[in-house]
């Protein structure tokens, strides 16, 4: 039995990771079961025993990345300080061999949330997910202290630049990928410098 849900849950997580390519490749709409079963290398029919439409794999798409915002928000807490919080969740996915594929699917998926309403659920979900975990984290900090701000202010700021490069990578402005990423989290760590520096603390290290 236990080998037998292991197997599902592979299973599974091989179709969803199928998905995010075809969606970040076609677009949600133009993607068929057909092209996310030709990605994945297996037949429509072993995908039909998994979920039974698109919407249902959004949704588990939706569940998976949630508990993997909880799980990096839990390493995130157990840094030393507010920056190094900030950098272990902004970077958790830097690793990941084609980033502009994710971003793709992301900015996708935003398009897809404007038009349904189910999606919109998910998204919203999703992201108020990272935005809570993000904001209490900031709340939580001596850091936030020396600013006017909100720490839900702070947050929404944070995720506006975040959102921003995120937009900006699907362009592939940036002559590589790993380039990109490095001007991305200078950018980002001069933006948490800004946010959260002491009265007497220059802006810029």
């Amino acid at each position: 039995m236990a080998h037998q849900l292991e197997n599902g849950l592979e299973r599974r997580t091989q179709i969803l990771d199928a998905a995010v390519v075809c969606f970040a490749k076609r677009g949600f709409h133009q993607t068929s079961m057909h092209d996310i079963s030709a990605e994945a290398g297996i037949s429509v029919g072993l995908i039909y025993r998994y979920f039974q439409n698109k919407d249902a794999v959004i949704s588990a798409m939706a569940d998976r990345h949630k508990k993997q915002i909880n799980e990096i928000l839990g390493q995130a807490r157990q840094a030393s300080g507010l920056l190094e919080s900030l950098e272990i969740l902004f970077t958790a996915h830097c690793g990941e061999n084609e980033p502009q594929v994710v971003s793709a699917f992301v900015v996708d998926l935003f398009a897809e949330a404007s038009r349904n309403m189910r999606v919109a659920e998910l998204v919203r979900d999703v992201c108020e997910t990272t935005m809570n975990g993000v904001t209490d984290l900031i709340a939580q900090s001596p850091e936030a202290k020396a600013t006017n701000l909100t720490p839900r202010e702070m947050a929404e700021l944070i995720f506006a630049v975040n959102d921003g490069t995120l937009m900006r990578d699907v362009l592939k402005i940036g002559p590589t990928s790993e380039e990109r990423r490095a001007q991305q989290l200078k950018v980002a760590r001069n933006l948490w410098r800004l946010l959260f520096k002491k009265q007497n603390e220059p802006a810029y290290a």
